[in-house]
């Protein structure tokens, strides 16, 4: 059996790779370097090399292990059980290596948010600005998008980003010197550095800060406006970044706006900042938002209703943090107040009825009833849209007509339009066909008032 395995390794993976949609990062960090080891008693062991892929065994057998026994059942028609091990425990026969997550974190303060590329839910709002990412944590050499600029509003993921580079820079470049800092940090370090200066009468204290930041291949500098109208701290700052650029060492820099929009910043950053990569991060879609509150479902022993879901992201459209928030506030709600019933949508509303204004009603548009009708049946927005008239397709594409006749001022012809139509009859037979079927059909009534509930219009 191991060696059947072991021969069709590569067979195992590709389908591994493509059946779970692992994206090219991932796939070459966590995938690749894993290593066929034993096979006895039903248990496959399987080495984890952590010289290259760092401390990562929890992350492994929680998000790929289960996934990789199926593709192994599919390729080999055997049932096996994993059991993963770094490659530094086998050879010492179980003596403990160091503890490398504590020496990463004592030396990367931002190491415990956990952020990775991995972690990153990737969408239409954001996926420019996380390509640019991957590339320049692939390439840390100064020469692909140099200054990486990410800009956005507060709590869209620009330090989720930031974190992600650096980690696997360290984890995959460990010749590589990364800094992340804050502005708020860096600032701080330069108040620090003058004061002391005065007390001891030298400029001791300002050289080591500059060694500190400057003896550096890469430096990423989170929210960089607040530095802007610092004299000493945007000064410190500026000869820094000088002193990288000319060397060629990498930068990455984040801010709530585009350079362009800085005007308390000299021209000369400005055209600095644009000549590299600026990308701006959009705030996230419905598909996005839900699709992060699943992400975050993964980790949590409680799993919410699609209906909450549906409501969460229908109603928190600001940022992620707040999105987030939100959904750990309905949990909070439901422990302490409702300790051991199932949270229902009522019991939702109840808990976010401070970060949703009751008297805000949410615009309905044909585009938005689109869109949480695909979500809700699990369908492709194009296959919705497309000519295809297969069953699974007819009947929420009858809805979304129907809908849009009863909850937007569109006429018929321009529903047609708006569901790509050639006729407004198609409108006029969709709409007749669900008012007379949801009389004789309690299922199609009841999901008809589910999705009017996820465009919050009752």
């Amino acid at each position: 059996m191991e060696n059947q395995i072991k021969d069709k390794w590569n067979e195992i993976i590709t389908y591994l790779r493509d059946e779970y949609l692992i994206n090219g990062v991932l796939f070459r960090t966590w995938i690749e370097p894993l290593e066929v080891i034993s096979f006895s008693g039903g248990t496959l062991v399987i080495a984890i090399d952590e010289s290259k892929q760092g401390d990562i065994l929890n992350l492994i057998d929680k998000k790929y292990k289960i996934p990789l026994q199926v593709a192994i059942e599919v390729k080999t028609g055997e049932q096996v059980d994993i059991l993963f091990k770094y490659k530094s425990e086998i050879k010492s026969k179980g003596v403990s290596s160091y503890n490398k997550e504590k020496i990463l974190t004592e030396k990367y303060p931002f190491w415990n948010s956990g952020h990775s590329f991995d972690s990153f839910v990737v969408s239409g709002s954001n996926n420019i600005a996380y390509a640019a990412a991957v590339a320049v944590a692939e390439n840390p050499n100064g020469q692909t998008y140099n200054p990486l600029f990410l800009y956005s509003g507060p709590g869209l993921g620009k330090t989720h980003l930031m974190h992600s580079i650096a980690r696997y820079i360290i984890e995959n470049h460990p010749d590589y010197t990364v800094t992340y800092t804050t502005s708020e940090d860096f600032m701080n370090a330069v108040v620090e550095a003058i004061r002391t200066n005065k007390q001891k009468g030298d400029t001791a204290a300002t050289s080591n800060l500059r060694k500190k930041y400057r003896n550096v291949d890469v430096l990423l500098i989170d929210d960089i406006q607040f530095i802007i109208g610092k004299e000493s701290t945007q000064i410190e700052f500026f000869n820094t970044f000088e002193a990288l650029y000319q060397s060629g060492k990498q930068l990455v820099i984040s801010s709530d706006k585009p350079p362009s929009e800085m005007e308390q910043l000299d021209v000369r950053y400005r055209s600095r900042f644009n000549s590299g990569m600026p990308v701006d991060i959009q705030p996230p879609d419905y598909e996005t938002s839900i699709a992060i509150l699943r992400n975050k479902q993964e980790n949590s022993d409680i799993h919410l209703d699609d209906t909450i879901l549906g409501y969460i992201a229908t109603n928190i459209k600001s940022n992620i943090r707040d999105l987030e928030g939100a959904y750990n506030k309905v949990l909070l709600y439901a422990k302490f107040k409702k300790p051991n019933e199932e949270i229902t949508l009522e019991m939702a509303e109840s808990a976010l009825k401070d970060f949703i204004s009751p008297n805000e009603k949410v615009i309905i548009t044909a585009e938005y009833i689109i869109e949480i009708v695909a979500d809700h049946f699990n369908l492709d927005k194009d296959a919705l849209l497309s000519e295809k008239k297969t069953q699974n397709l007819a009947l929420p594409r009858q809805i979304c007509m129907y809908l849009c006749n009863e909850l937007t001022n569109l006429t018929q012809k321009e529903i047609a339009s708006k569901l790509r139509r050639k006729n407004h009859t198609t409108v006029i037979h969709a709409v007749n066909k669900i008012k007379d079927d949801i009389h004789v059909d309690k299922e199609l009534e009841n999901t008809i008032q589910v999705i009017k509930k996820k465009l919050n219009s009752l």
